[in-house]
């Protein structure tokens, strides 16, 4: 893997901890190998995670969603490209930062707690967004202009507490059916089995390649 741009602000923190070269540099090479943070990013990487982060406002935040919708090209989510990028580092001091790189390294319940992260953030500090329904260019500059100004304890608790909403969910769409795959059940936990729903968007492959079933279906078993 070559240099990406954003890289020395992952390195620095890892370097200040460490106060070694060569320990910072094998600890970097498993942050860039271990990590499901877009370290490397190419189209692919990057709209898998807004795919997620748009379903996740749907699901659980459909009023926002909605705003979104009605926003010429909001739903790009343009404002979150950098906090997924750089794993929050120039949203939050460096203390909270790495609070929630460790939270999210953790794996707890999902492989993707930086997406609930963002959905966080949007909810907190996207008041004025509601109120004054924000176009898309100053929702850029809304977010861009907070940085260094959130609060990442309170991030970090609502991050935590939407995880726990996502987890009591008796239904979820297909499209958000790889968010637990990797992590499996945690310590405390009794299992996350939700019956998975196929929104229906696979018209080029036929069935639904995550088991969904349609929510006709589901209407006729209940």
């Amino acid at each position: 893997m070559g240099y990406t741009q954003g890289m020395s602000d992952l390195l620095a923190p890892v370097l200040k901890m460490l106060r070694s070269e060569s320990d910072t540099f094998w600890c970097f090479v498993g942050l860039m190998q271990g990590t499901i943070f877009v370290s490397s990013p190419n189209d692919t990487d990057m709209e898998k995670q807004l795919n997620y982060l748009r379903e996740l406002l749907r699901v659980m935040q459909p009023l926002l969603y909605g705003l979104l919708l009605r926003q010429k090209n909001a739903l790009e989510l343009l404002f979150t490209h950098r906090w997924i990028l750089l794993c929050f580092k120039r949203e939050f001091a460096e203390e909270d930062a790495l609070q929630m790189w460790e939270a999210c390294w953790a794996h707890y319940q999902t492989d993707y707690f930086h997406l609930f992260i963002c959905v966080a953030i949007i909810i907190i500090y996207g008041k004025d967004m509601i109120t004054q329904e924000l176009p898309s260019d100053e929702l850029l500059l809304h977010y861009s202009n907070l940085a260094m100004h959130m609060r990442g304890d309170v991030v970090l608790q609502k991050a935590r507490g939407l995880l726990h909403q996502y987890r009591q969910l008796q239904r979820i769409p297909c499209t958000l059916h790889g968010l637990c795959d990797l992590c499996g059940p945690g310590i405390w936990d009794s299992g996350f089995c939700p019956v998975v729903e196929c929104v229906g968007s696979h018209d080029e492959i036929g069935a639904c390649p995550y088991g969904g079933i349609l929510s006709v279906q589901l209407e006729g078993c209940e």
